[in-house]
């Protein structure tokens, strides 16, 4: 039914809503509407708003002050709005008398809507009786049609089942042709389908299962029989089939695990018996009665030999039994590396370990290297006894181990497939039994210092071991060389300790050394204290010698090792008489000083000519007999001993030897003026100087340069000065030796470097020992220049021939000599 646009909007809508919409014109359509009057007015405007509160405009009115007033223009609203819903139902009452009539028509159509609805369900009740019958006849048979499937599923694989289990009793019928592989699979099968499709309650299979069952723990007995039996015997083929076997049963990892953990348990079990005291004991005898073990562990009187035998016997079982039992698992890890499945191809190694597990020989490895551990550490704290045996034996227990672990890398050395055991697994066997070797070498190192300090006591600073305690020594550090020389490890370790019992020695030896007066006078006799020096310097020699002769055999590490201690003893051993031999070479040198208080210038002929040396040549003799009678015959060796050995003192001799001829030759060569008859006196001296040092000292022609510049020296002075530049004998020279002896053949006015800074033959001598011959030409070098100066002053137009000479020869033998080349 249409409506007219007025109807649209009727005042109750819009009064309901609080709008004011378009109306039609009224006669008042040109004033306000009460709408807009009320929005305007501060007290209407809020019955407008949404949020509209009785409640709060009561409160707010009561409060303003003027109720009153409030209540009467709510009133007068209330009034104007009654008239205005009048005003618009009369306006409109047309309208309203059609919608009326609508809602008449609309009543009579929902009756007639009702009755077709009823009809309807009607109707449908009718359908569904006719349709429940058919529904219910076709749930039963889908049902039944189930039910029938599941029957036949169940009896196809039940006939499976027995079908199999016929297979597998076929195959069990002759167990000596019985392939195991297959009766395992074929027994998987069977439980497979068992467990699958739920065929417990069947008869015929339950009667079946339990042989099967039984089969099936058979078939494990002979695949772990097969494993071990291959394992012991290395027979790859035998445990392929028991890999193959367990596979085939589904049970490859559980199996592998038992297995691994029966051969941890095996090796667990091998290391306990080996250190079982009270095993020990039975097999020597009653633990309580002589020849037996107490419950401490240590064995009773008359039984510790055969004790001590019984474990190490029982070690070297353990070893053994520990090398089978890698080796076998090794084999095991070798076969499931290599072995695949020749249906599914995979890899058994794979099912067994997964990714980021150890390897199988790194687990009982480890198990049996904590065991092992363990054992040694409990065995060191709880039995005197073992702790004993297996210290003062560690030589003989660290060979075993180190045999157990040469043999099982030897044994598993094969290309292409991992070792037994890593490098850090064998180190970590070693370590299980570093308690017993530091026990050891703390015994090595005390057993050593014992003897040293019984031998040096510190209480008694003036006695001097013996010969024979000194051999003591060195028989004691052979024999703990020779203890563990088999092991180069084991030999570093001893060599370390004997190298602080070297020390120890040393600092014993440098307390009892003596330093007075006594041990540096050369005049008289050996005192006593020089006596008990020389004594000391043979004792470290012979100690220095022997042990450097026990490891020259070795390798070079053993030398470092070693090297400190000996260098100690060396040095003490050279302290001890150094100072006598410093003080044998100042009177020696005190004596060729004596060469400048000789007048070899103003000699005659038959003073020349006489066969008896000079003073201070005999003299410097005498000191050297006296030396060897006194001191160097008790220092150096026999002449039979000497070949071929150069000892401590035999080395300082050769040396005061070569430092005699170098000094004589120096002081020879400052000697000025030097005549005719003062040259044929000074090469009889040089004769006697080589005779004596040769007979008495050192054989002179072993000195080397120093022998060849005497032997050079002796003809040179004899050279004619313009014979001498070409002269082959200044190439066994120093430079300054040539240099000084040509100021003896020049004039007065030409100065020596000795002469020109006012220096005693001493003091130059001194300053000649700490500077170069470069040096030393810079000295000569500015006296030449002095005297070029002096002539020139002097209106002279020529030199001395010795000038030029020197000048040449100065600048081209320095050139040639080494800069730190002295004297």
């Amino acid at each position: 039914m249409a409506s007219s646009p007025a109807s649209t909007a009727s005042p109750l809508q819009r009064l309901s809503t609080f709008k004011s919409p378009p109306t039609p014109a009224t006669p008042a359509a040109g004033a306000a509407s009460p709408l807009d009057t009320f929005a305007a007015d501060p007290i209407f405007s809020a019955f407008l708003s949404p949020s509209f509160s009785s409640t709060s405009f009561s409160s707010a009115a009561l409060s303003s002050g003027s109720p009153a007033s409030t209540a009467e223009k709510l009133q007068n609203a209330i009034r104007l709005l009654e008239s205005q819903l009048r005003s618009e139902v009369l306006s409109r009452h047309a309208d309203l008398l059609s919608q009326l009539s609508s809602l008449q028509h609309a009543d009579h159509a929902l009756s007639t809507v009702r009755s077709s609805v009823h009809s309807l369900q009607s109707s449908l009740r009718h359908t569904r009786s006719e349709l429940s019958d058919p529904l219910r006849s076709i749930t039963a048979l889908t049902l039944q049609l189930s039910n029938l499937h599941a029957t036949s599923e169940l009896l196809h694989h039940t006939l499976r089942a027995l079908r199999l289990s016929k297979k597998l009793r076929d195959l069990a019928a002759d167990p000596e042709k019985i392939d195991l592989a297959k009766a395992a699979q074929l027994h998987c099968e069977i439980l497979a389908l068992y467990d699958e499709y739920d065929l417990s309650g069947i008869e015929v299979v339950e009667e079946e299962l339990g042989w099967v069952r039984e089969t099936g723990d058979k078939l494990r007995g002979e695949a772990m029989k097969a494993l071990e039996l291959g394992m012991e015997g290395l027979n790859q083929g035998e445990v392929a089939i028991g890999l193959q076997v367990f596979y085939n049963l589904g049970e490859l990892k559980p199996s592998m695990e038992q297995l691994i953990g029966k051969y941890k348990g095996m090796g667990v079990k091998s290391i306990s018996v080996a250190l079982d005291m009270k095993a020990i004991s039975g097999s020597v005898g009653s633990g309580f009665g002589p020849g037996g073990i107490r419950g401490s562990g240590t064995p009773q009187i008359g039984g510790g030999a055969k004790a001590r035998d019984g474990l190490w016997q029982r070690m070297g079982t353990c070893m053994d039994q520990l090398h089978s039992i890698m080796v076998a698992v090794w084999h095991l890890q070798k076969v499931l590396s290599k072995k695949r499945d020749p249906f599914t191809h995979v890899l058994l190694l794979d099912e067994v370990i997964k990714e980021g597990e150890p390897m199988i020989t790194d687990r009982v490895w480890e198990a049996l290297v904590k065991a092992f551990a363990n054992q040694m550490k409990s065995a060191f704290s709880a039995s005197s006894f073992v702790k004993e045996i297996f210290t003062m034996g560690y030589p003989k227990l660290f060979a075993m181990i180190d045999n157990l672990l040469e043999r099982i890398s030897r044994d598993t050395d094969v290309k292409g497939v991992l070792p037994a055991i890593t490098s850090q697994g064998k180190e970590q066997l070693v370590a299980a039994v570093e308690i017993f070797q530091n026990s050891f070498l703390a015994l090595c190192l005390s057993r050593l210092s014992d003897l040293v300090n019984t031998v040096f006591p510190v209480s008694s600073r003036g006695s001097v071991p013996s010969k024979d305690h000194i051999s003591r020594i060195i028989a004691r550090i052979q024999e703990e060389i020779e203890s563990v020389q088999l092991d180069a490890r084991l030999t570093l370790l001893v060599l370390r300790e004997i190298g602080k019992v070297l020390l120890l020695l040393s600092e014993r030896a440098e307390y009892q050394i003596s330093t007075g007066p006594e041990s540096r006078q050369v005049n008289g006799p050996a005192t006593p204290a020089q006596l008990k020096n020389f004594m000391l310097c043979q004792h470290l020699q012979e100690i220095h010698t022997r042990i450097s002769s026990m490891i020259s055999g070795l390798p070079t590490i053993a030398s470092d090792v070693l090297s400190p201690a000996l260098g100690a003893i060396y040095g003490v051993a050279c302290d001890s008489v150094t100072t006598l031999f410093q003080a044998m070479l100042d009177r020696l040198e005190s004596c060729i000083l004596q060469i400048h208080e000789q007048k070899f210038g103003v000699l005659g002929m038959d003073a020349a000519m006489d066969n008896n040396a000079s003073p201070y040549m005999e003299e410097l003799q005498k000191c050297i007999l006296h030396f060897r009678s006194e001191f160097l015959s008790r220092l150096l060796p026999s002449k039979t001993a000497a070949v071929g050995v150069e000892t401590i003192c035999t080395r300082l001799v050769r040396s005061m030897a070569a430092r005699v001829l170098i000094f004589f030759i120096r002081h020879a060569s400052l000697v000025r003026p030097l005549s005719e008859s003062g040259k044929l006196r000074m090469a009889r001296d040089m004769a006697e100087l080589e005779l004596a040092v040769g007979q008495n000292l050192f054989p002179v022609e072993q000195l080397g340069a120093p022998y060849r510049a005497l032997r050079a020296f002796r003809p040179l002075i004899f050279l004619d000065t313009s014979q001498l530049g070409a002269s082959p004998l200044l190439q066994d020279l120093p430079p300054s030796v040539i240099l000084h002896h040509l100021y003896s053949r020049g004039p007065d006015e030409l100065q020596s470097p000795l002469q020109r800074n006012k220096l005693t033959p001493l003091q130059y001598s001194l300053w000649l020992d700490s500077q170069g011959e470069d040096q030393v030409w810079k000295g000569i070098k500015a006296t030449l220049d002095d005297y070029a100066i002096h002539v020139r002053a002097r209106g002279d137009k020529e030199f001395s021939p010795v000038y030029p000479l020197m000048l040449r020869l100065g600048s081209l033998l320095t050139e040639n000599a080494p800069v730190t080349q002295k004297p």
